[in-house]
């Protein structure tokens, strides 16, 4: 099988790459066309982002695309970022943007009430029209304050349950991908595919 990848985030794109070619060795990942512009990420579920953009990269290319949408969700913001976190410092936002109005939404919060979790839903979209949908989800909490050097967008913040005290960014790849948002929907569309 071979895959067309829609995200244009190097980091992602290695991360997602990695785990499938552990979970699908028969999967070939290929990069998304350099001439592809944006996707309107307008969806108001991270299904539906994901399958926006496999949709679209599916249709550029000609051939089975793959997509995913990931949202942090912190329990003392009601879910938020959730949806919005690519975004949520605005729409020209970067991840340090991002993590900024976080960690000052969070201020005043103590570390006990700072659960939280990153959810993941991966898209596959087929040139026969076929879609399919995996999610992945991994607990933790918000950390204090930012820590490694490692991952990108919130990891240096997220302190997941199964490797506390360390947060994702103080991880090594493998070790994150072992038991990340991403590496559970991952594989989990492995298994279904």
């Amino acid at each position: 099988m071979r895959l067309v990848m829609a995200s244009a985030n190097p980091h992602k794109a290695m991360e997602m790459s990695d785990v499938l070619r552990d979970a699908m060795p028969s999967c070939e990942v290929v990069p998304r066309p350099a001439d592809l512009g944006d996707v309107a990420e307008d969806g108001e579920t991270l299904a539906h982002n994901a399958l926006i953009k496999a949709r679209f990269v599916c249709a550029a290319a000609g051939e089975p695309a793959i997509a995913d949408d990931t949202g942090l969700e912190v329990d003392a913001l009601g879910g938020a970022p959730g949806v919005y976190s690519a975004r949520y410092a605005g729409p020209e936002a970067d991840p340090v943007a991002n993590v900024a109005k976080l960690m000052s939404a969070l201020a005043h919060v103590p570390l006990a009430q700072r659960t939280a979790r990153f959810r993941t839903v991966v898209a596959v979209v087929f040139d026969d029209g076929r879609e399919v949908l995996a999610e992945g989800v991994v607990e933790g909490a918000i950390a204090l304050s930012q820590r490694g050097d490692g991952g990108f967008g919130y990891d240096p913040v997220f302190v997941p349950d199964e490797a506390a005290p360390l947060t994702f960014a103080e991880m090594s790849a493998d070790a994150k991908n072992r038991i990340s948002h991403r590496g559970r929907a991952l594989r989990a569309l492995a298994e279904h595919l």
